[in-house]
């Protein structure tokens, strides 16, 4: 079984992880567990719905901020 057919092998490659951010366009996941699992997940932000929530976290929390 290759990286392709199981995408919990993709996130190991340590070439898609540029710090805590994770990329990988042949990912479709929107949320990848960290390399060490017990940090959590993080975003992968190749996927244009990762981006888009990540977009309105930002707006919420900039809206809140000067209108709240």
């Amino acid at each position: 079984m290759n990286k392709k057919q199981n995408p919990e092998l993709m996130n190991n490659d340590p070439g898609k992880w540029f710090g805590p951010f994770y990329f990988n366009k042949e990912d479709s996941r929107i949320m990848v567990p960290k390399l060490n699992p017990s940090l959590g997940g993080t975003f992968n932000l190749a996927s244009p719905y990762a981006i888009l929530i990540l977009t309105v976290i930002l707006a919420t929390i900039i809206i809140t901020a000067l209108y709240g």
